[in-house]
């Protein structure tokens, strides 16, 4: 093999022009292509293969036949043997790529070798007839398997054989940053461009155009596309990966494509799990049982129970520190519960690493938090001689897929689950034992060659499988979203386990209240409307009522700021207090909610100045960039979809007494449901839906108040935590005249009996009195007609 630099001075005859290629058309190379240098980067050199006979190159290229690639043959293990008679006249062979017609590249062979080590190409030949002959495809392999990157582009390569006549390939993950992650390495594998033939699509970012073939996206962004597309029309192969995780997303999205693969039966489905698939998902498509590939990974070197009844935290920092000072190689996963405890052992290890003797080498904590993208390494950085210790949580298992320096797993054996209670309308924080098969997936991670210490006893019986989430979330977006679907001709979704009935019914309640159903049970106009923002129905109905108030750019940046991840980052104890007193620089006498506004306002303002480095002014004031940069991409999202719906986005108001007033308006016409009353003075809220007590978060403005006088009585919360900390999140003062304006009343008379109710209802009583005499006023005095005071929104 010849590697050369090659870019050719006289006009390229294309042979595969002539003989037919199974491009796209509008992706036939052209001549002038290969005169650009290096079309592909560094360590992308064109390898030009030479046959035994040839005494010089000669200046002509060839592709594949057509026969060869609905064969479902790869030319990525294309050689000289695989060449018919008539390409043998060639004295020189430049194998071209079938996706652009552009030479490999010398980095291609060498990913290719690598590729072909991975267990998952063991099953190749097996899962392309699966491919050819069936409709639906179940493939079970660990994160190391190679199954989200390989499967994929196997795919693509059916749909080539085919034109693209049926569509291009999807594939869906969990994390965003895993999608990008997996988008970047495949294309890399395959020699193509990222954004260009592969893409993604994660909340906020699109890479890929429309001769993208190969996608991948999270499936939440996914299912949003099958508001327009709910046949998913663009798509020859929808591959649903990390289907064990059992998300809501995920559950739904297989439930509406058991419809759409009746409908188009020439759609490909292919299941990835990392686990043996559950019977149910086995049994989903077809209602018998569907053959599953399972890839064999090689055990792993080592695996040691704890017998100590020593805390898993403790025990896990402990053993880093031992592996570290044994001198063996390799990088370490630590698999803890909380993000609590990820930030603790980050501090914890970062301090104990001064104390180490220098010949051991650098010590390198990573906190990987599983909504926070960007903490892992990029996939192909190499440590050297530091050993890095990636301090997660479930259900990160798939994050480590890339890391081939991983040779010691430390898992606690539990995680922590959120379970919605639909009476208080809150979630609910449960520590459990992970399941076997994430046990299994954890171990793994180590390779054949490396340890995996078990912080628990080894008769510990641990579940079998995972708990679906749709039985345990909040699902009114789900509802929302399938009440939509039912709009665009799916009318029946097929869970694979069916939601809590409660949980269900709190849902309809709730969109009832928000005026998103109509009479009989359907979407209504503003339910339609709703379900076009990426946001919660609460939040969805709060943007649309600040269009009827004239406060559209305030709430829009506090629904922004509210969706994205906390602008707050956790400071070390020493410097709490200077943290707190940075936020009240930025605290609203009205509430929290209009704090956010002040931050962002402040956020955008330092972007504009020249002088400001925006990076050192977030950490400065103890601010999280990358959430306020979320917060701004959604912001500018939510603004383009009011336009894009022709709603009236009015001017900046912030500031004057009126635009505070009716930015409480909009908050309450979405949140009604979310607010509390002091009852004794002290600071002792009770929330009126569920008759419980709580208190202000200390990190509300309102809540760093030591004596806890002049609080508010009566405020709006964003967010309970009620398992954690029975702390009320983001408040805002209203008053009850507010409270009354804004609510259903048909919400308030079902408000459970209180001391808050009567007083509320007194209100309502005044109210109505001051009707009747306002009615009796103006049948004996002419006066012009006045819009009431009770938000139309509803």
């Amino acid at each position: 093999m010849t590697v050369l630099g090659w870019a050719p001075t006289e006009p390229f005859t294309w042979l595969h022009l002539q003989r037919g290629s199974l491009l796209p058309s509008s992706r036939v190379p052209r001549a002038g292509d290969l005169s650009k240098p290096n079309l592909r980067g560094p360590g992308h050199e064109v390898v030009v293969r030479k046959t035994e006979n040839s005494s010089e190159m000669e200046p002509h290229m060839l592709s594949l036949s057509g026969e060869y690639c609905v064969e479902g043959k790869s030319p990525c293990c294309l050689d000289s043997e695989t060449l018919s008679q008539g390409d043998k006249e060639y004295d020189d062979i430049l194998e071209l790529n079938q996706f652009d017609g552009l030479p490999y590249s010398s980095r291609f062979y060498k990913l290719l070798k690598e590729r072909k080590e991975l267990p998952v190409w063991r099953a190749k030949d097996e899962f392309m007839d699966s491919l050819t002959k069936g409709q639906f495809v179940v493939l079970s392999g660990f994160a190391k398997t190679g199954r989200s990157s390989q499967i994929p582009q196997w795919c693509a390569e059916f749909c080539l054989s085919v034109r693209f006549q049926h569509g291009m390939v999807v594939c869906t993950q969990i994390h965003p940053q895993q999608a990008v992650d997996l988008a970047l390495r495949v294309a890399d594998e395959m020699d193509i461009n990222i954004g260009h033939e592969v893409g993604y699509t994660i909340p906020l970012e699109t890479c890929c155009t429309s001769e993208t073939f190969l996608r991948y996206c999270t499936d939440d962004m996914l299912l949003r596309e099958m508001m327009s597309d709910p046949l998913l029309e663009r798509y020859g192969v929808v591959i649903i990966d990390q289907a064990h995780q059992r998300t809501v997303a995920t559950d739904v999205l297989l439930g509406l494509l058991k419809e759409v693969a009746l409908q188009r039966p020439e759609l490909r489905v292919v299941l990835l799990s990392a686990t043996k698939p559950d019977p149910k998902q086995l049994n989903l498509f077809t209602g018998s049982a569907l053959p599953a590939i399972h890839l064999e990974a090689p055990e792993v070197g080592e695996v040691a129970y704890s017998s100590t009844g020593d805390s898993y935290f403790c025990s896990a920092l402990r053993l880093v520190l031992e592996i570290h000072r044994s001198k063996e190689p390799g990088d370490v996963v630590v698999f803890l519960v909380t993000m609590q405890e990820i930030d603790l052992a980050h501090d914890i290890l970062c301090h104990e690493k001064r104390g180490l003797p220098p010949g051991l080498g650098e010590l390198l904590p990573i906190a990987v938090h599983p909504d926070q993208p960007g903490s892992l390494p990029t996939f192909g950085e190499e440590a050297g001689q530091t050993r890095r210790v990636f301090l997660t949580s479930s259900p990160n298992e798939d994050f480590f897929w890339a890391y081939s320096s991983i040779n010691f797993v430390i898992d606690a054996g539990v995680e922590k689950r959120f379970v919605y209670n639909p009476r208080i309308r809150t979630n609910s924080v449960i520590i459990q034992p992970i399941s076997s098969g994430q046990s299994e997936c954890r171990k793994q991670l180590a390779g054949p060659t490396g340890k995996c210490f078990r912080l628990y006893p080894k008769e510990r019986q641990l579940p079998a499988k995972i708990r679906p989430r749709i039985m345990e979330s909040d699902i009114t977006s789900t509802v929302l979203f399938l009440k939509r679907m039912e709009i665009a001709g799916l009318g029946h979704c097929h869970f694979i386990d069916r939601p809590d009935p409660g949980g269900l019914m709190q849902a309809l309640e709730e969109l009832d209240y928000l005026a998103a159903l109509d009479n009989d049970g359907n979407l209504s106009e503003m339910g339609i409307i709703m379900s076009e923002f990426p946001l919660e129905p609460q939040m969805a109905k709060t943007v649309l009522a600040s269009c009827e108030f004239d406060c559209v750019n305030e709430v829009v940046i506090i629904a922004a700021m509210l969706t994205a991840p906390s602008c707050f980052t956790v400071p070390a104890v020493e410097l709490k207090p200077e943290a707190a007193q940075c936020l009240m620089k930025f605290q609203h006498p009205e509430g929290d909610h209009f704090t956010l506004i002040n931050i962002f306002k402040a956020f955008k303002q330092c972007q504009q100045d020249e002088y400001c480095d925006e990076e050192k002014w977030c950490q400065d004031f103890f601010f999280s960039h990358s959430a306020l940069l979320t917060a701004d991409a959604l912001r500018t999202e939510l603004t383009d979809t009011l336009r894009r719906i022709e709603l009236p986005v009015s001017a900046p108001a912030f500031g004057c007494r009126g635009n505070t007033v009716n930015i409480k308006r909009a908050l309450l016409a979405g949140f009604f449901m979310q607010v509390a009353r002091d009852v004794d003075g002290s600071g002792n809220y009770f929330i009126l839906t569920h008759k419980h007590v709580a208190q202000i978060h200390p990190m509300s403005g309102y809540g760093a108040k030591s004596p806890k006088l002049g609080l508010p009585e009566w405020v709006l919360f964003h967010q309970h935590t009620f398992s954690e900390d029975n702390c009320l999140r983001t408040v805002t003062h209203i008053t009850p005249e507010e409270f009354v304006q804004m609510m259903p009343q048909y919400f308030f008379y079902n408000l459970p009996s209180s001391e808050s109710k009567d007083l509320l209802q007194n209100i309502l009583s005044r109210g109505a009195s001051q009707d009747e005499e306002n009615k009796r006023s103006s049948s004996e005095e002419p006066q012009d007609d006045r819009t009431s005071d009770r938000c139309v929104v509803q």
